[in-house]
């Protein structure tokens, strides 16, 4: 398949977990796959994996949280391949700091939010106008099941003790993206949805959670390939919708 016939994927935090795992079924669905890392090493040594396992990878220094790293990819992807089809914002991080309300240290509910929502919504902006040169854009927004105020609501809820007050309103910040730049873009071929990977085995849980990354990874993927009469502005997990 000729690359210019491929469909161009971006993919933020991919040099591991869930966002390689992304980046490496959709290498395998015939994407060209650009892993954006904010470590230069790690993102070489993730593409070149990719590469080795027959994927079109190719490493984009890309730091969410440095607008300027983000235009400098916009314009490599603009130059090579004049489109963006796929925008995965996978990037995220947890804090020790983090907590309860009445406890989070507020620095570090900042920080969280400065990567999960606000580097989500930079990257959303800059790449926008490559995402319209595509003919059927895709934006995933990799949510968590912990930013739904249904389940945090819920005292049976089984991870209602998880009540980080950074991360849980980071993911239902960016929930809310979802849903409003869907609504924007809704008179377009653009598909904007979030997902919920679930309790996946990553660095981020010290590889405490219940699945593999090829589960965490399959919904994500699956809304990065929505065929033309798919949803958009939802929230979904492998098991169906999830509430808001």
């Amino acid at each position: 398949m000729k690359a210019a016939s491929k469909k161009v994927a971006l993919i933020t935090g991919a040099n591991k977990g869930i966002g390689f795992e992304v980046a490496r079924q959709l290498g395998r669905n015939c994407c060209t796959v650009l892993v954006g890392a904010r470590n230069p090493a790690l993102g070489r040594e993730a593409a070149a994996k990719l590469h080795d396992q027959g994927a079109d990878a190719r490493f984009l220094d890309l730091d969410v949280t440095r607008r300027e790293t983000v235009e400098a990819a916009a314009q490599f992807i603009e130059k090579d391949f004049g489109k963006l089809d796929i925008l995965v914002n996978n990037a995220g991080a947890v804090d020790p700091g983090d907590g309860p309300p009445s406890v989070a240290n507020l620095a570090a509910v900042e920080r969280v939010f400065q990567i999960n929502f606000f580097g989500a919504l930079s990257v959303a902006q800059v790449m926008l106008p490559l995402v319209r040169k595509s003919p059927a854009g895709r934006i995933v927004n990799v949510s968590s099941g912990l930013g739904s105020l249904a389940f945090n609501s819920d005292p049976n809820y089984i991870k209602s003790s998880y009540n980080w007050i950074g991360y849980c309103a980071s993911k239902a910040a960016m929930n809310m993206l979802t849903v409003q730049l869907a609504y924007e873009l809704r008179n377009t071929p653009i598909k904007v949805n979030s997902s919920a990977p679930g309790y996946t085995a990553t660095d981020m849980n010290h590889n405490r959670g219940t699945q593999k990354v090829e589960q965490g990874a399959a919904e994500t993927v699956g809304l990065s390939l929505l065929p033309a009469d798919g949803p958009s502005g939802g929230f979904f997990s492998s098991a169906g919708p999830k509430p808001w």
